[in-house]
């Protein structure tokens, strides 16, 4: 068994909202575009801060961190968002 990177996509956090449950919403399109479903585990790596975390992804209008997620990046942070398969 194999886990290997799936997905990688580059965004930038357009807000955030700390009273929201915790998470990162992603536009929709780009998640079917990366093949990304509802709820899915993502790894995301803000390029600004260095900071890096996992949370779930769930489907928007704009790159948001969402509740505990909100406290790792600011608006105008570039994010990248991972993606795995066991294989």
């Amino acid at each position: 068994m194999r886990i290997k990177r799936h997905s990688k996509i580059n965004g930038i956090v357009q807000r955030v909202s700390p009273n929201c449950e915790g998470s990162i919403t992603i536009p929709k399109e780009i998640m079917q575009a990366n093949d990304i479903q509802p709820l899915e585990q993502v790894h995301v790596l803000n390029k600004n801060n260095g900071n890096r975390f996992i949370t779930y992804a769930i489907e928007g209008k704009e790159f948001c961190l969402n509740g505990a997620a909100s406290r790792q990046g600011i608006v105008g942070d570039s994010l990248i968002i991972l993606t795995y398969e066991i294989i």
